[in-house]
């Protein structure tokens, strides 16, 4: 994944069901037009899915999509303690 913004995305994402973009933007720490190009990004790849509930945009991580599995996999995978020790031998 070459974006830190959407591994950021996906890692909030995988906390919660669901949640509106403007809480979103906050919880990466970006701003709303980063966020919203990467979700773009992210929706054509078809891993994550977002709906409108009148002005509200809601983003939610495709779950049944095998490429969500897989990214979230390999993002536990280097943030696991393991990794970690194995960057510090390299």
């Amino acid at each position: 994944m070459a974006s830190t913004c959407r591994q950021k995305i996906i890692e909030s994402l995988a906390r919660v069901q669901q949640t509106h973009m403007m809480d979103l933007v906050r919880k990466v720490n970006s701003t709303y037009t980063q966020v919203n190009r990467n979700l773009q990004i992210l929706e054509q790849e078809d891993i994550v899915r977002s709906q409108y509930y009148g002005r509200m945009k809601m983003i939610r991580l495709n779950r049944q999509s095998p490429k969500t599995e897989i990214i979230l996999k390999a993002l536990r995978m280097l943030r696991s303690p393991q990794s970690a020790r194995a960057q510090e031998i390299i």
